[in-house]
């Protein structure tokens, strides 16, 4: 059996290791196939596929692309694209300067109840030019001792329905399955039903999702219960969309650990065989 953990995430976004920390990781863990999905970059790709000899650890290159669809957040996982694609570099810069521009308002509304600082913020921020976003205003929050961990600022004070929340710009998920196809691109929609960190996508939308190209539905991830995950199993049923499973690891950042969730080697596959891109391999 191979063991593939498709989305994970490095300190290129909102992770806490290196692609090169985190492919070592991901071998401790007893992994053979990795995913990396950095939050709307691929800036990780290179150091990562540096690794791949050394952690003898195969790469399969993508990104979490953010999107919205009437206020509701969306994430597709695009895997395999071709990265020189002028139209997706150019909706990655544009979610990159929205997402900071947001962040900073975040950070004013806070400060009226919180000590913290946009340099606060800044110095907790991904590496190598990469988002910053909630993840690491939850960590400013953390360093003061407002909150825990950042499970819990996001529970109290990140929610999209708080009183401190301000929304992005981002693609609509329909043109953005798009995009990433035209890049050559294998367009995976992430955690549709984890409902207590968004509010949910209507079915409809996933409909219209895989009439412009949507490969699969991520099933198995920790924020979807076992009830979530048969709700899922019908929507790709009924589109004839294929399933994954992922950790979404985001190292000491979140709870979730590698390999918990995995993908199996016939999806991986398909999505290679329809790539522009191969996985990397030792």
């Amino acid at each position: 059996m191979i063991h593939i953990d498709p989305h994970t995430h490095s300190s290129c976004s909102d992770g806490t290791e290196t692609p090169t920390e985190l492919m070592e990781a991901a071998r401790a863990a007893g992994l053979d196939v990795i995913g990396l999905t950095d939050h709307d970059t691929i800036v990780g790709w290179d150091e990562a596929a540096a690794a791949v000899e050394s952690t003898g650890i195969s790469l399969l290159r993508g990104s979490e692309i953010s999107c919205s669809r009437d206020g509701i957040t969306v994430h597709l996982l695009g895997y395999l694209f071709d990265w020189e694609n002028v139209p997706l570099a150019e909706v990655f810069e544009r979610t990159r300067e929205s997402r900071v521009g947001r962040a900073r308002r975040i950070v004013e509304n806070l400060s009226a109840d919180y000590p913290i600082t946009w340099e606060m913020v800044q110095s907790f921020g991904p590496v190598d030019g990469g988002p910053i976003g909630r993840p690491h205003i939850a960590d400013a929050l953390v360093s003061i001792g407002a909150f825990p961990d950042r499970s819990a600022a996001f529970v109290k004070v990140l929610h999209p329905s708080g009183p401190y929340y301000v929304h992005h710009w981002a693609p609509d998920p329909v043109d953005a399955v798009g995009l990433v196809r035209a890049a050559g691109g294998i367009p995976v929609l992430a955690h549709p039903r984890a409902r207590m960190r968004q509010r949910l996508l209507p079915e409809a939308v996933i409909d219209e999702m895989a009439q412009a190209g949507l490969f699969g539905i991520e099933r198995d991830h920790r924020d979807q219960t076992e009830a979530d995950r048969v709700e899922v199993d019908r929507i790709a049923a009924r589109l004839a969309l294929k399933e994954t499973g992922s950790s979404d690891y985001h190292g000491s950042g979140k709870p979730n650990r590698l390999g918990e969730n995995l993908t199996s080697e016939d999806v991986l596959r398909s999505i290679e065989e329809q790539g522009h891109l191969e996985v990397l391999r030792p």
